[in-house]
Parts: C-alpha cells; sequence; structure tokens
C-alpha cells in the first residue's frame, strides 16, 4: 500500500490512479494524517444503471461478496401481533 501527501498527490495524479488501476491502495494523508484512500474500481459483476451511479458518486461497488448466513445473523426488532399493521395503516391515514 502506498502513502501520499495532497500536496504531491496534486503534482503526480496520473502516476498515482496508475498505481490504483494496478490494483494498488494509495492512502492519501494531510499534514501527515490520513485523509482518504484511493482504490482500484472493480465493475465486473454492475450492470449499466449501477456504473452511472458510481460515477455520479452515489454509489459504492460492494469490495466483497454478499455472505447470507452472516447477514440473517444479524438481529432483527420484533413488533407483536398486529401493531407493525396497524401503524402502516395509520401513517398512510395521514398522507
Amino acid at each position: 500500500m502506498r502513502s501520499v501527501n495532497v500536496a504531491k498527490l496534486k503534482n503526480s495524479l496520473s502516476r498515482y490512479i496508475t498505481f490504483a488501476k494496478g490494483g494498488e491502495e494509495v492512502i492519501i494523508r494531510e499534514r501527515n494524517l490520513p485523509v482518504a484512500k484511493l482504490v482500484p474500481f472493480a465493475a465486473e459483476d454492475s450492470d449499466e444503471q449501477e456504473l452511472v451511479l458510481v460515477a455520479a458518486g452515489k454509489l459504492r461497488v460492494p469490495t466483497a461478496r454478499l455472505n447470507v448466513k452472516e447477514l440473517l445473523k444479524i438481529p432483527t426488532g420484533k413488533v407483536a401481533g398486529h401493531r407493525a399493521i396497524q401503524a402502516v395503516i395509520a401513517e398512510r391515514e395521514e398522507d
């Protein structure tokens, strides 16, 4: 992993973009404190709409595959009886 100060990055941006294209991560520092990370872009599994959102800065491509078993282990909230349905109906009536 490489590291660069902002001033040097401004002067050599193309060089550090080349490092990222090659698969390296670059830590960007300001006054020697890490503030950002330049990482390679992986778009193998992305469709055109996702790539448009990535380009607009509204979406990040995942760095790892989703592990469904781990996802299902996350505890969720519970609502007794029909209170959840009643809450949704009440909210719709307010609109």
